[in-house]
């Protein structure tokens, strides 16, 4: 948990100079919610790692189309506007076990849990896919994640 504590520390020392808060976008609102709920990040990259029980960004991509929200996903993998998403709207695109799950990890309510990634997801991916394409391999495992979430917050 090395790693893990290392990005923490640099979100918490960084988050106040990124100026921006929780609910905004951009790195300052990425920080900002990271700095407040660290074990959030985690639960993201649950989701988000090729290693994590959810298919990575392959398999989130696969839930946002079944649930008809593919184009609000990809406008956070593009290079143009992220589109916005609620929280009801990311509960279905979820579904309450996983979000049961993650709400298990943060000690938080599933409604609570996904009002929170509404905030958190749409700027993590935009991050993680800079060129506006989503990786050939995905974006690899939660370590992998861990070190460029790193670069991030120390930049």
């Amino acid at each position: 948990m090395g790693l893990f504590d290392s990005v923490v520390g640099a979100v918490l020392n960084n988050a106040g100079q990124a100026g921006g808060n929780a609910a905004g976008g951009g790195l300052g609102g990425l920080l900002g919610m990271a700095a407040q709920n660290p074990q959030l990040v985690q639960a993201v990259l649950s989701l988000l790692s090729n290693d994590g029980a959810h298919g990575g960004l392959a398999g989130l991509v696969e839930r946002f189309q079944q649930a008809g929200l593919g184009n609000v996903l990809q406008s956070w993998i593009g290079t143009g506007a992220n589109l916005p998403i609620s929280g009801e709207q990311l509960a279905s695109v979820l579904g309450q076990g996983t979000l049961s799950q993650l709400g298990r990890q943060v000690g938080a309510a599933p409604a609570d849990v996904a009002q929170q990634l509404s905030q958190l997801l749409p700027s993590l991916v935009d991050r993680l896919t800079p060129q506006g394409q989503m990786p050939q391999g995905g974006l690899g495992n939660s370590s992998d994640l861990m070190g460029v979430l790193g670069q991030f917050f120390r930049a």
